[in-house]
């Protein structure tokens, strides 16, 4: 019933994890291979090492949460080791994600990846909010193109592309003019909700230390904004650009609104932090009694119909 075709390959179901929960180490990507996920992806990865910003840098709170990680990672040789060698050994898809710390880094890696013997998919993080002094790429519409135009020069393995979210329906209408240049395979929206502040009132205080508690959002918080995000690329971008949905996924009716917005596969952030790999079970379960009580024998029957009031 879930069933799911992405990249030439059916996989058992839609969800995966965000890059950055539960993937930091071999470990953790050994549980999300035995679990229910019907794919996963290793922490978004630089060139080298980073300890990443101070803590606490992630807090969760009570509709979401709120992190400032500042891109900690075990550098590129340990991820691409792992899942070079992890791709022989499982039929779970794993997929790769980079964040360098500027463009010549990213196209670095990129280079490292195509003369790897690594075959999946590897996802460009060009939404990076959290790294001090650092812009985002996706903000930057020329840089994007630019950046696009280097790596397809020469890159010819799957690559999708993370994408903070975008708030101004013109926005999306130029982003997916430059998207739609490129033979992506996907495009996965969005990142957290950059620069939010929470507060711990009998403190007084921000709740997380760097940039002065200014962190991106995740969680219930974001699900409109993401599914916005989902809707807006879908209905712009060529059908050979597959989308995946993140953003405040926490039960089946969720993952059940992203995919009706057109979303492919789904990733899981705050709630599998909170929740643990346990979660892919219980939402895929979810999922499926939602379909099961509308009619729905698979996800391809609904994917991408949602309605417009036009009366």
């Amino acid at each position: 019933m879930l069933q799911t075709n992405f990249v030439n390959h059916t996989f058992e179901n839609p969800l995966m994890n965000a890059s950055g929960i539960h993937c930091m180490t071999v470990e953790e990507m050994k549980e999300l291979a035995n679990s229910k996920a019907g794919a996963y992806v290793t922490k978004s990865t630089t060139l080298k090492e980073r300890a990443g910003n101070p803590s606490p840098r992630y807090v969760d709170v009570p509709l979401g949460s709120i992190n400032s990680m500042g891109l900690p990672n075990l550098g590129i040789d340990y991820y691409l080791d792992y899942v070079s060698e992890a791709q022989t050994k499982t039929e779970t898809p794993i997929f790769f994600s980079i964040a360098g710390m500027s463009v010549a880094e990213n196209i670095e890696m990129l280079e490292k990846i195509q003369a790897s013997d690594f075959h999946g998919v590897t996802e460009l993080n060009l939404s990076c909010p959290n790294v001090p002094g650092k812009p985002q790429v996706a903000y930057d519409f020329d840089l994007t193109e630019e950046t696009l135009e280097k790596i397809f020069a020469f890159f010819t393995k799957p690559l999708g592309i993370k994408l903070p979210p975008y708030f101004d329906l013109a926005h999306f209408d130029q982003m997916a003019a430059i998207l739609n240049k490129y033979p992506l395979t996907y495009v996965n929206t969005i990142n957290s909700v950059g620069n939010g502040l929470y507060i711990d009132v009998d403190k007084e205080q921000v709740v997380i230390k760097p940039k002065d508690g200014f962190g991106g959002l995740g969680g219930e918080y974001i699900k409109p904004t993401a599914l916005a995000n989902v809707r807006g690329f879908y209905t712009r971008l060529n059908p050979s650009i597959k989308i995946i949905g993140t953003g405040g996924i926490r039960n089946g009716q969720d993952a059940f609104e992203h995919l009706l917005c057109g979303a492919t596969m789904l990733q899981i952030g705050t709630e599998l932090h909170k929740e643990g790999p346990a979660i892919f079970e219980r939402i895929a379960s979810e999922l499926e009694d939602i379909m099961e009580v509308k009619g729905y024998k698979s996800i391809d029957e609904f994917r991408g119909k949602l309605r417009s009031i036009t009366d």
